[in-house]
């Protein structure tokens, strides 16, 4: 679709409605007030805020801005589980507009004022969206893939906002060039410090005792469990152990073909722990979560990641406690890394 096509779908200006529901924090506000004025400056922006620091919420009013001109917005994310997820917020946060959700195997319809889609499907634009917000781009496939971020900048025609807890060197120094401005939220929007893991040595067959015992004291306490594992076989394996005296659980991870309904399940209280990839690694906010990264100290596993993992804890604000526990066979030079940053975030409250 090319900058024409694109004219033929304006949006009414007068059917723009923000129904947030509740009050920004005095920082959120802060940042949600500079993206406006960037936006409108035709200034690109970086917003490096902390996980869980309500970074969609940040975007809501730019969105807002954008529409009432009568101009158009995407929304892209590398993975299709937060797209799915992203569409219905969006589409309840903005009720009187046209929401799609745009993915792999759900392209029938490619025009609305609000475009939710995966980075793969940007490939359909060029010079189209007026306003295009990109979340977690330091995630994979969109991290490292050059052909994503050409089509990424291929498709605006206005200006972008890209948002990470973990931007790149890259990417910081990339918006810290003439027109683009980098925002910075160092606390998370409760105002509690993020979770610091806590680092866990057990070798062998006391790694899985040890977490047998752990997720036990959990559920007791009745809070559920996320375990990281670094790939799909280990995720397999360490489920195939706990599950031989832990029943109320399941495995999920890129290649299960109902891992929705697994994740769906799982929110609905049907499971007390998931055993997962990376596929649950950013996008998702569970109440009296609790996280293990089994085998933290695994080369897959850099800084950054480590920071989102643990950044899955600690979100809610009737919630915004809990353990991250990185259980290994040796602490890391990234996993010093992530806690000290993590350390770091928290000297801001």
């Amino acid at each position: 679709m090319n900058g024409k096509k694109a004219e033929e779908h304006r949006v009414d200006p007068g059917a723009v409605i923000l129904k947030l529901g509740y009050p920004l924090s005095e920082d959120q506000k802060r940042i949600s007030d500079a993206v406006v004025i960037n936006w409108k400056s035709k200034k690109d922006t970086l917003i490096n805020a902390v996980c869980g620091a309500g970074k969609t919420e940040l975007v809501y009013h730019v969105i807002a801005t954008c529409l009432s001109q009568g101009k158009n917005v995407a929304f892209a994310v590398p993975r299709r589980d937060v797209v799915i997820e992203l569409y219905y917020r969006i589409k309840e946060v903005f009720p009187t507009n046209t929401v799609i959700a745009l993915y792999g195997g759900h392209t029938e319809r490619l025009e609305a004022d609000i475009v939710v889609l995966t980075t793969h499907q940007l490939y359909r634009y060029e010079k189209y969206f007026d306003l295009i917000i990109l979340d977690e781009i330091d995630a994979f496939p969109f991290k490292g893939d050059p052909l994503l971020g050409k089509m990424f900048f291929r498709a605006v025609k206005g200006n972008i906002v890209m948002m990470s807890a973990t931007p790149s060197k890259g990417v910081i120094e990339y918006f810290s060039g003439e027109n683009r401005a980098i925002l910075e939220l160092n606390t998370r929007f409760h105002r509690h410090p993020l979770p610091v893991p806590r680092v866990v040595k057990k070798y062998g067959y006391l790694k899985f005792l040890w977490l047998y015992e752990k997720l036990k004291q959990f559920f007791l306490e009745n809070k559920v469990v996320f375990v990281f594992t670094p790939t799909i076989d280990r995720c397999e394996f360490v489920y195939k152990i706990l599950s031989l005296k832990l029943k109320d659980g399941a495995f999920v991870h890129s290649k299960c073909k109902d891992r929705t309904k697994i994740i769906q399940d799982f929110k609905l209280g049907k499971y007390k722990y998931l055993v997962t990839t990376a596929v649950l690694e950013r996008g998702v906010t569970f109440k009296d979560l609790q996280v293990v990264v089994f085998d933290a100290d695994n080369t897959i596993y850099d800084s950054q990641a480590l920071i989102q993992i643990a950044g899955r804890v600690g979100r809610k604000i009737d919630a915004p406690e809990g353990e991250v526990i990185f259980l290994v066979n040796k602490e890391t030079d990234e996993i010093r890394k992530a806690i000290g940053t993590i350390k770091s975030k928290n000297t801001h409250l």
